[in-house]
């Protein structure tokens, strides 16, 4: 699904809502959700999952072309963990 279908379902769900409004809705969403992260905030939607950012080590890797050792860098990378109930939705039993 791309935000552009989200914008659309969200204005056809609403009603009230022109597109144009729904698009600022869902981009103000969106906005607020990278700035949380970026600061270092953990994000949580109940019911669907949460969002953390996480510091990784640096190490030494190796380049699989050609065999040589390759130092990465410590770098931020973002953590998602899956809600109960969405993951329930997903794998009924």
């Amino acid at each position: 699904m791309t935000k552009s279908v989200l914008i659309e379902k969200v204005t056809e769900r609403i009603g009230s809502l022109t597109r144009k409004q729904t698009e600022i809705v869902v981009e103000t969403v969106f906005e607020s959700i990278k700035e949380a992260l970026i600061r270092g905030e953990k994000i949580e939607i109940r019911g669907f999952g949460n969002f953390k950012p996480k510091q990784r080590r640096a190490r030494r890797a190796r380049n699989p072309k050609t065999g040589e050792k390759v130092d990465v860098p410590a770098k931020r990378v973002l953590h998602f963990k899956v809600g109960k109930a969405l993951r329930e939705a997903m794998n009924p039993k």
